[in-house]
């Protein structure tokens, strides 16, 4: 090769080293594909290992609603107890009651004053004198709350979107009542995503997932304490039901 050649040969594989190529070419197949297809798929995997994790679905109030307590007395002890309600513990005021009663009383949550007990404040004397004058003691009726806590100004709507309603309306149907008298009707309502008649004096029933049972929807025991008139109202509404109670 004379001189002026080898200095051309010289400068072209120059010239290619500088453009990036930096090994020799030859024959042999290469698995350039492959090699694609391997990067690709890196490249997936990296990406979806970037992506941010969805959080976890929040809990169902009161868990999974097949483990849920079948029999009223271990309901109660459940109430009280179970991490699956978001509440704690110490605070929580259980139900009070036979199975079967003539009457279950079911208000929002505990009174602020309640203390020992559900009911057992200031709004409970109320309801003592109510029930006295249906021809019942509390201790033949049933008394219970959505909440085992009280809560200033509780989002009704969120709860039974986390499903406190469907969690009432078991508790209702294991209590097995002949009738419920609702004290609370707006926020109760809601939660159970009933939809009260324009008259609001009209019986309604309470619909649960055993059937249904007669129902009086009221304003709660603060609004019943606050004026008077609400009391007579109340009482108007019940007057079908007394002497009913009478064996």
């Amino acid at each position: 090769m004379s001189q002026g050649l080898a200095a051309m040969v010289e400068a072209a594989m120059d010239w290619w080293q500088d453009a990036g190529l930096a090994t020799s070419l030859d024959d042999t197949a290469k698995p350039w594909l492959g090699s694609l297809r391997e990067t690709e798929a890196k490249a997936t995997r990296a990406k979806v290992l970037a992506q941010p994790v969805a959080p976890p679905p929040p809990p169902v109030m009161g868990g999974v609603s097949s483990e849920w307590p079948q029999t009223l007395p271990e309901f109660a002890e459940w109430w009280r107890t179970t991490p699956a309600l978001p509440f704690p513990a110490t605070r929580r005021l259980a139900p009070s009651g036979p199975h079967g009663a003539p009457l279950m009383v079911l208000v929002p949550m505990p009174e602020a004053d309640d203390a020992q007990g559900l009911l057992d404040g200031r709004g409970g004397r109320l309801l003592d004198a109510l029930v006295a004058a249906l021809g019942l003691t509390r201790e033949q009726i049933y008394c219970a709350s959505a909440l085992p806590v009280h809560i200033p100004m509780p989002d009704w709507a969120q709860l039974r979107a986390d499903g406190l309603g469907a969690l009432t309306a078991h508790h209702v149907a294991l209590a097995a009542p002949q009738r419920v008298l609702i004290l609370g009707r707006s926020s109760i309502s809601t939660l159970l995503n009933h939809d009260l008649p324009n008259n609001a004096a009209d019986f309604r029933e309470f619909n649960h997932d055993g059937g249904c049972v007669p129902a009086v929807f009221a304003v709660d025991l603060a609004a019943l304490l606050a004026r008077p008139a609400h009391k007579a109202a109340l009482w108007n509404r019940l007057l079908d039901w007394t002497g009913t109670y009478q064996t």
